[in-house]
């Protein structure tokens, strides 16, 4: 079997949503790409399509697949094109996985300006707040914001260090009380990430180390634009990064609550991609990039 013609009808087929129309794209006939495929599957052991009189579907197993194909194939695009053209402009797909509200405050600009600079990529940007497992879901890199990431499976690579802060509306404080102490937040309406499932804490770094206090309150959501948001209306206190709320904080809508001897921790900002995937020139071009325009030094930061 030509495994890279195998790799190469499957994901014509995906794409086609048929046999007939992957075939007529490869200019093989309907046969020669059905027998492609079926010598891929019985080489992996797996079914990749569900067939059907009608249409053709990946199955779960077969679009984790193809997600992975559609890299594979586009880096030894990129690597053909280096060669024969005696360059490494990168070209191809780029798909990239980052948090809601910094890929709308930071990212989507940081990229298009990356887009001008390399015009021969197609950039996919997915904002999504959950966290997603990018070998799964065939990102080429994903961007994180957590305490930390730690994974055998991915590298990681460290991109800026986000500091948090307790606030809340002046109205809120006014009425409620102003927290002196991390005890203190038991009496107060938490506005905490997440769902209402869970229980929730929030990491304080105090004068015996970190320590982690409960806190409840009657809101929560799992996007910081939304908490942000549900603070400066009055609804809670409210433990964010400061680029989310830093000009809510400039137009006095939200202020900040300091507790005696301790302060929030920080948290990190990373971006991963799976250990088993070598590095791409594109995704290697757009980690360094990320890295010089994320630097503390730059303006470009949300470390402010």
């Amino acid at each position: 079997m030509d495994k890279l013609a195998a790799l190469g009808a499957f994901v014509q087929v995906v794409e086609a949503g048929g046999f007939a129309a992957a075939a007529r794209q490869m200019d093989l006939s309907r046969s020669a790409v059905n027998k492609l495929v079926i010598s891929l599957e019985a080489e992996l052991g797996v079914k990749l399509l569900q067939r059907s009189t009608r249409r053709v579907t990946p199955t779960a197993t077969g679009m984790a697949f193809y997600e992975r194909c559609v890299g594979i194939l586009a880096d030894l695009e990129e690597a053909q094109q280096a060669v024969s053209q005696g360059q490494s402009e990168p070209v191809g797909p780029l798909r990239i996985n980052a948090p809601m509200s910094f890929g709308t405050q930071y990212l989507g600009p940081l990229l298009a300006e990356f887009a001008q600079q390399y015009p021969k990529l197609q950039i996919q940007l997915t904002l999504d707040d959950r966290f997603i497992d990018p070998l799964v879901e065939g990102f080429d890199i994903t961007l994180r914001i957590a305490r930390s990431v730690d994974s055998g499976q991915l590298v990681v690579h460290p991109l800026a260090t986000l500091p948090r802060l307790l606030c809340a509306a002046p109205a809120y404080l006014e009425q409620r009380g102003v927290p002196t102490c991390p005890d203190d937040l038991a009496d107060h309406s938490c506005l905490a990430y997440g769902e209402l499932t869970r229980r929730h804490g929030w990491s304080l770094q105090g004068p015996g180390g970190t320590q982690t206090v409960p806190v409840t309150g009657a809101f929560c959501s799992n996007n910081g634009d939304v908490l942000r948001d549900a603070a400066i209306r009055g609804v809670g206190i409210a433990l964010l990064p400061r680029f989310i709320v830093a000009a809510a904080l400039a137009q006095q809508q939200l202020v900040p609550v300091v507790l005696e001897q301790y302060f929030p921790t920080s948290l990190d900002l990373t971006v991963v991609h799976p250990l088993n995937r070598q590095l791409s020139t594109k995704v290697q071009l757009l980690i360094d990039f990320l890295k010089q325009r994320l630097s503390p030094e730059s303006s470009s930061g949300p470390t402010a």
